[in-house]
């Protein structure tokens, strides 16, 4: 297939049914890393292994994805995007087959990892859609291959006890292996060719990322919006497991996995912000996501009673934290088209970080003080993101009022 530059390829017409496959492989793909949640009781008896080993397992596979979003994402800009994905893909595919049949804790831990570093896939398909978007449809695409994705952590802890109940643990790790692998066929016949962005080498490369978060305040800004509110979304998802299984709910796990269908009506419904962003409403769109997600918190905190509260909540939530995520990246990728790569690695790094720090925050809150702690934490960094934007918008105004005048 003869090689296009990214402005090349984007065509007016992009089919529908590549944004798809694109939407259901990160999906897919994503779901590697967290099929492993809620099967540590089981994992822990076939291994003869207690929590602890269990529990840092399943950190070594978040660390290795955290080094791929460093390491190897930038390399979207370097290398044709095509063949790193299909090498990331076949990485993950050996990774999973190698934890389905594992002998021992170390090995599974160690294809683990493998699996957490190559996932990072999904990082690369993201940027590679708005290459491909024309102008004009590119929030729409990014939005609809970001649903993917969300939908993908969402429903992997359900898809994950549904399969091993029905036909045991390796069977879930089994199936990640053989979708993984379909879907690296499938995008390598269905993508284009797009030439590289970028000719420099690998240290270089790295180092330019800290570069475009010096150069680029819009990139500072929308990191620090994906940041507050990420953490918001780890902070709900890391402790709603305790409050349902406790009481008044004493729900079971198979509950507890059906309820994060919730989230994903959220994801969908947030869907639609790509089109708002392509109409160029992206920091006033902002400004109502972020305050969404924060009175969504009432309701959470309302949830440690009401189910239909919780329930309510928790799509407003995760609707908010999409849609904002959606303007973000909608904005970053196009400050510096020949660096879309090396921007989503800035961005989804310090998105990475903040999830992991909801996380653990989470956790302590929750023993500290119940699920009104966790309420009141969720809640604190959206408002603190509220008055971010507000800050952005009243400089913003007098910007614009000062040219009006021109003074």
């Amino acid at each position: 297939m003869e090689s296009q530059t990214a402005d090349e390829v984007a065509a007016p017409n992009v089919s529908p049914w590549v944004v798809g496959t694109m939407a259901f492989a990160t999906g897919a793909v994503i779901a590697n890393l967290y099929y492993a949640q809620p099967l540590v009781d089981t994992l822990a008896r076939v291994f003869q292994a207690d929590s602890d080993a269990i529990g840092l397992t399943i950190t070594v596979t978040q660390i290795g994805y955290a080094l791929g979003l460093a390491l190897l994402v930038p390399l979207g800009d370097l290398i044709e995007r095509r063949k790193l994905l299909a090498a990331l893909l076949a990485a993950a595919t050996l990774g999973m087959a190698a934890m389905a049949l594992a002998p021992s804790l170390i090995v599974f831990g160690a294809a683990a990892a493998v699996v957490g570093l190559t996932s990072v896939a999904v990082q690369v398909i993201v940027p590679f859609a708005h290459v491909l978007a024309a102008k004009g449809q590119q929030g729409r695409v990014v939005s609809t291959v970001m649903s993917g994705l969300l939908m993908g952590i969402l429903l992997s802890r359900t898809v994950a006890g549904l399969v091993a109940e029905a036909f045991g643990w390796q069977a879930v790790f089994g199936l990640g292996a053989v979708l993984t692998a379909l879907i690296a066929v499938v995008l390598w016949r269905a993508l284009p060719t797009v030439a590289p962005t970028v000719t420099m080498r690998y240290p270089a490369l790295l180092g330019s990322v800290l570069r475009l978060v010096r150069e680029e305040p819009v990139l500072r800004l929308r990191m620090l919006y994906g940041a507050l509110t990420f953490s918001t979304f780890s902070v709900f998802w890391t402790s709603a497991g305790f409050l349902l299984a406790g009481d008044p709910y004493n729900w079971n796990e198979a509950q507890i996995g059906l309820f994060a269908l919730f989230g994903v009506a959220g994801a969908l419904a947030a869907k639609f912000a790509g089109g708002l962003a392509d109409r160029g409403w992206v920091h006033l769109t902002t400004g109502a996501y972020l305050l969404i997600t924060a009175l969504s918190y009432l309701l959470i905190g309302w949830g440690a009673v009401s189910v239909v509260a919780l329930a309510i909540g928790v799509l407003l939530m995760d609707m908010g934290v999409q849609g904002t995520h959606i303007n973000n990246q909608s904005l970053i990728f196009a400050l510096r088209p020949d660096a879309r790569s090396r921007l989503n690695t800035a961005y989804m790094v310090s998105y990475f970080i903040s999830a992991a720090v909801g996380s653990a925050l989470s956790a302590v809150v929750y023993v500290a003080y119940d699920w009104i702690g966790v309420a009141v934490l969720g809640g604190l960094f959206p408002a603190l993101a509220c008055v971010v934007w507000a800050v952005e918008h009243f400089s913003r105004s007098r910007r614009e009022a000062a040219a009006a005048t021109g003074s």
